[in-house]
Parts: structure tokens; C-alpha cells; sequence
């Protein structure tokens, strides 16, 4: 049976308020009913975005200029074209390149290549975040080579695990007891099938529980290393949690934030009796590298 010929309806470059109203009247209209909406910028200066919607079969030209009319819109502002065949997910993982972050080589299903030396971790790009592409995972793996070069924790918290890849690389590196914890169970599912694979099993317990609310994770502290990449305004949340279950002279790396939210970031752990120990920028993403006194 041949495969649907998907079309995109696409739109010229339009001010932000118009293309939340085109997008918002795609995704309602029906008959047919888009497989998915977008919307992008294509001019950061001058703040013009484009709407595209992707369908099996478009909207005729009637049912579009009837759309764009209820809206406001010029009946020349959408334009449709067959989307050509390909492998979009093949042709998407192409494009992340492993990642490099001290001694962790971070690799895919994909990649041809493996490194030798070093500690290489397999973790695939799929429904939980964390393949150390983004600058705030990458951060924290670059936090973890120096931790490792200075100490060795002995027993490793990984709040907001995501993929786990925190809570691994800290695993196989270390030889210690590691608990990774999200309170989205299908992440907690990602990061107990990629300990699997990456032989940490034995040391890496994955639970699903709500920031650090959770009976065994308290049971074991105090931890003397914590990762916490997860956003600013729930990392100073944490913070009180955090310094309970921080060993004293404990190392702690929180990430997830951007270099403008460092200053009330820090504030929240300064008061909690936290020193800075370094920082790591990359891109516009921060990561904190903090020790409890």
C-alpha cells in the first residue's frame, strides 16, 4: 500500500499576533484537520514569524480564503507544497553530532564513530530530555569531569533525571550508589531502560517522585554530590530540600538556567549556607557548580 503524500500549508512571514491567530484558527478547523501546527520565527529583528501546518490532504483554496478571511488575513498569505519523501527522523538524528564533555562521549544508535578511552555513554534522543546536546546537560557533565578530578562521591542524587545520563555518567564513573528521580513517569522509564544499556544497573536506582518528596531518597542521604538540572524558579523552590539532603562540604550542580537568572539562583543557596565553587557558561545556559558549607 503506497504511503500518504503529506503537503505543508505554509505561510508568508507575518507580526507575532497574526500568526498566533493563524495558527490558533488551523488548529481548530477541521475537514480537513492538520496532523500537526508550527509556528517559527524567520526574522528576529524585525519579529516576523511563519505558521505551517502539515496535512494528508490540504484544505482546498476556497476552505483556505474563507479561513484567512474570519481572520483578518489576505487571501494570498498561505501556500501549499508537497512535502517529498524522506526519512525525517533518519534524517534529524543526522544532524546531532555525538557530544564531547571531558572524558564523556555521548553517542546515539547513529553515529559511526565511537571513541576509545574514556567513558562512553549511549543514550538516544527520544521522549525525555538529556542527551547532553543542550548546553545546560552539557554543563553538567563538564561540572562532573572536574568534581571527578578533585573527588569521589561515594553517593549521588540526580533530581529531575531526565534520560538519566547524570546519574549514569556519575554511576560508571564513580563505582557509587546513584538515585535518579523525575516526576514524569515516562522519563523514569527512558532512564531505567538506558542504565540497562549502560551497564549501570546495579548502581543506579530510578524512582518516580515530585522534586525530592520521596521516603527512600531521604532514607538515603546525605548525598555528596546533587544534580538539579532542571528550571530556576524550581531550583530556588528546592533549595531548602536540597540542603537537607546535601552532605556537609557536598558538592551541588544545578543547571536549566540562563546566565540572567543566575544572580536569584545563587541568592536562594547563598542564604542556605551554599558556596559558589565555579560556573560554567555556554551559550545563554548556566550551569552552578556550589558547595555546602
Amino acid at each position: 500500500m503506497a504511503k500518504p503524500v503529506l503537503h505543508t500549508l505554509s505561510s508568508c512571514a507575518l507580526t507575532q499576533p497574526d500568526a498566533h491567530r493563524l495558527m490558533a484558527a488551523l488548529e481548530k478547523a477541521g475537514d480537513p484537520t492538520a496532523s500537526a501546527v508550527s509556528m517559527n520565527q524567520v526574522d528576529e529583528a524585525q519579529e516576523l514569524w511563519q505558521v505551517v501546518a502539515y496535512y494528508e490532504t490540504p484544505p482546498n483554496e476556497g476552505n483556505r480564503a474563507q479561513l484567512l478571511s474570519e481572520i483578518g488575513l489576505a487571501t494570498d498569505t498561505l501556500s501549499v507544497a508537497p512535502l517529498p519523501e524522506k526519512d525525517w527522523v533518519a534524517a534529524s538524528l543526522e544532524g546531532l553530532a555525538p557530544v564531547i564533555a571531558g572524558r564523556f562521549f555521548i553517542y546515539g544508535e547513529h553515529h559511526k564513530i565511537r571513541r576509545p578511552g574514556g567513558i562512553s555513554l549511549h543514550i538516544e534522543a527520544g521522549t525525555a530530555f538529556g542527551t547532553g546536546h543542550h548546553s545546560s546537560t552539557h554543563g553538567c557533565l563538564m561540572a562532573l569531569d572536574s568534581i571527578l578530578k578533585a573527588r569521589r562521591p561515594y553517593r549521588v542524587l540526580d533530581i529531575g533525571c531526565g534520560t538519566g545520563i547524570l546519574a549514569i555518567a556519575a554511576a560508571r564513573t564513580a563505582r557509587c550508589g546513584t538515585f535518579a528521580t523525575d516526576i514524569d513517569p515516562e522519563a523514569t522509564r527512558v532512564s531505567a531502560a538506558n542504565v540497562r544499556h549502560n551497564a549501570a544497573g546495579p548502581l543506579v536506582h530510578v524512582i518516580t517522585a515530585s522534586g525530592t518528596q520521596n521516603a527512600r531518597i531521604a532514607h538515603q542521604a546525605p548525598y555528596d554530590l546533587i544534580f538539579a538540572n532542571i528550571l530556576a524558579r524550581p531550583l530556588i523552590l528546592l533549595s531548602h530540600s536540597i540542603k537537607s539532603l546535601a552532605a556537609i562540604n557536598g558538592d551541588i550542580v544545578l543547571s536549566g538556567l540562563t546566565v540572567g537568572q543566575e544572580s536569584w539562583v545563587l541568592a536562594a543557596y547563598r542564604n542556605r549556607n551554599f558556596t559558589l565553587h565555579r560556573r560554567i557558561r555556554l551559550d545563554d545556559w548556566s550551569t552552578l557548580w556550589l558547595r555546602r558549607r
